[in-house]
């Protein structure tokens, strides 16, 4: 006798606010995890770049070197290293367990938007106010970029790297996705300048924010609009958007202060999360 499977309960929403973290660092410009989620990297208006512990919210290291203040930052999929980016139009490979700076990259001719690496951490991509997304061998001790991506007519806001393609939002309106190991770019234009773009997490979905203070979900081979996402406020400033971990829910910042989700299927809101955006500036 079979004893029946339990009914998958519906993803729970995150409602309770866990930690503060007094970053001190000025504006805090960005936000990223680690890979494992354990560590937290803060981007400050101070031009320095933080490294915090998940669990006690302690100050693990901080990071010095750019010269003015720094808007991204990634960690590689073994944590040890990180690439940033800044407004001195510089991108930066650190050592994390030392806190040197490994190499220090200069091309772009603006501010540096966005910065990432591949999968395996042996490419770095950033992305410009320039309108270009250079490609830069972290293996070698070359100092040029073995790529330029300068297909944009506009400044690089967002980039997000998966396999073999890369997804970028631009200030000229347009998302575009680039196969390279086919060789070929697809364009999506939505008409008003991109903020964030990432993947879904089934590799099929592209979710963009522009704006226009709405969030799209493109079907990614063709282009099709699936759902159109807003309440929130998004008129001014760069901000991001992604999928919850199952693809079930669409989540978004917002200049009002909080964060918005919506129901990726029903496309009606959802909830958001009451605590102020700044609080840990």
């Amino acid at each position: 006798m079979a004893f029946p499977q339990p009914r998958p309960q519906a993803p729970q929403l995150p409602q309770l606010l866990l930690r503060t973290v007094d970053c001190q660092q000025g504006a805090v410009r960005a936000v990223r995890f680690n890979a494992d989620g354990n560590y937290l990297l803060t981007c400050g208006g101070d031009k320095s770049l933080k490294l915090w512990s998940v669990s006690r919210g302690t100050l693990l290291k901080t990071y010095t070197g750019h010269g003015y203040e720094v808007l991204d930052v990634d960690c590689s999929f073994d944590n040890s290293q990180l690439c940033s980016c800044s407004s001195d139009k510089t991108v930066i490979l650190w050592d994390v367990g030392s806190g040197q700076v490994t190499r220090k990259l200069r091309g772009h001719a603006g501010k540096v938007n966005c910065v990432q690496f591949n999968e395996e951490a042996t490419v770095m991509l950033s992305g410009s106010i320039d309108g270009t997304v250079r490609c830069w061998d972290t293996r070698s001790r070359r100092m040029e970029p073995i790529q330029i991506l300068d297909e944009a007519r506009d400044g690089i806001s967002s980039l997000k790297v998966s396999e073999h393609e890369l997804l970028t939002g631009s200030v000229d309106g347009r998302v575009r996705r680039y196969d390279l190991r086919m060789g070929q770019l697809h364009v999506d234009f939505i008409g008003s300048p991109i903020t964030c773009v990432c993947f879904s997490r089934d590799g099929q979905c592209t979710l963009s924010s522009s704006l226009d203070s709405t969030v799209r979900l493109l079907d990614k081979s063709s282009g099709e609009m699936l759902g159109e996402y807003s309440g929130h406020v998004n008129k001014g400033y760069k901000l991001d958007c992604c999928l919850s971990d199952k693809d079930t829910h669409v989540l978004s910042c917002s200049e009002d202060g909080h964060v918005y989700f919506w129901d990726l299927v029903e496309v009606s809101r959802r909830s958001h999360v009451t605590h102020r955006a700044n609080a840990m500036t």
